[in-house]
């Protein structure tokens, strides 16, 4: 992987707030990298100080090889996309995403040019002459991502750029935005608190809490070993054991049976009683309890007709898993 984006133990404080601790990623040429983590991890301060409207205390921040210590925003080879979009409201789709062109001194054809070659990316053909609030929520935000890219930044910067759609809409742009980041082969920086939004988009995720990184790696290997307790809490994997070490079991690899797991099998098993059955159609959710007052949740995927006599609250049942699905934790921050 080729670096386009080095970060090197940068650090951001606000008053007593660390809002960024010692820090450091490698983001590859082309490469789709989320920061993932919750409300205050740092994921936004970081992003903005990648695009200059912020500036780390310490630590040092490279785009292609040029170190960005005193590079202004707007001489920095990224754009910034916001969750509200930012449109002026009171110019046309066609000035919005020409108004970077002007301060580049593009001729007049070449802006047009430009114009149309960035809304046909954004597939918003023959509306030009639209204002903002003649779009829809899924319109506008095209127009902000062809506005990003009608300036050919080496890196796009996506704060929470679908956090305003609705479900359907934001689902639909996920695609959409990486098909494109596959067409223009950028580097994009994603920031997400949605976990979902992140495994489905990301080459590699980086979990943030507290201002540090827990974990960076390829999405599936995130998702299917997290490294710390955090990420697999964060990552919906809630099911944790003590003996004799600790690990944790994803919900969706359990299977509930009347019987325990032999000695000496493949898989393991735990004395469990149904607290409650949750029908999701495409799934169904249970909650149970240990003897030892343990709480698990269990997702099956409901392949089978819904069976009212299913088990409920109450019964005594053992809980399923292969071994191979315990995940090691290790309570220490780790990186691919």
């Amino acid at each position: 992987m080729t670096p386009c984006i080095e970060i090197r133990s940068v650090s951001k404080r606000f008053g007593d707030c660390l809002a960024v601790d010692a820090v450091t990623l490698s983001i590859g040429r082309g490469e789709f990298f989320s920061l993932l983590g919750p409300s205050g991890c740092g994921k936004t301060t970081l992003l903005r100080m990648l695009a200059g409207f912020a500036h780390p205390d310490q630590g040092s921040i490279q785009i292609d090889q040029r170190e960005m210590s005193g590079v202004p925003p707007h001489k920095r080879p990224v754009n910034l996309v916001f969750q509200h979009y930012a449109l002026f409201p009171h110019l046309t789709v066609a000035a919005n995403v020409a108004f970077g062109l002007r301060y580049q001194n593009v001729d007049r054809s070449r802006r047009r040019q430009r114009v149309t070659e960035a809304l046909e990316l954004v597939r918003l053909p023959g509306l030009e002459n639209r204002r903002p609030d003649q779009l829809s929520g899924g319109q506008r935000q095209r127009v902000a991502l062809a506005r990003a890219l009608v300036l050919r930044p080496r890196v796009l910067l996506l704060d929470e750029p679908l956090g305003a759609l609705d479900q359907k809409l934001r689902k639909e742009m996920q695609v959409e935005l990486k098909n494109l980041q596959r067409q223009l082969d950028i580097t994009f920086v994603f920031v997400t608190h949605d976990q979902e939004e992140a495994l489905t988009m990301s080459d590699r995720v980086a979990v943030m809490n507290g201002g540090r990184v827990e974990q960076a790696g390829a999405a599936p290997a995130v998702f299917e070993r997290p490294a710390t307790k955090f990420v697999a809490e964060f990552l919906g994997a809630g099911n944790f054991f003590d003996e004799p070490s600790p690990f944790v079991v994803r919900p969706e690899k359990f299977f509930l049976r009347d019987i325990p797991a032999p000695d000496g099998d493949a898989n393991a098993s735990v004395a469990v009683t149904v607290e409650q059955r949750i029908y999701q159609g495409i799934n169904t959710i249970w909650t149970v309890r240990t003897d030892g007052g343990r709480r698990l949740t269990i997702c099956q995927q409901n392949s089978q007709p819904f069976d009212p006599g299913a088990a409920r609250a109450g019964d005594r049942l053992h809980a399923w898993w292969d071994k191979r699905h315990a995940v090691p934790l290790n309570g220490e921050a780790h990186r691919e």
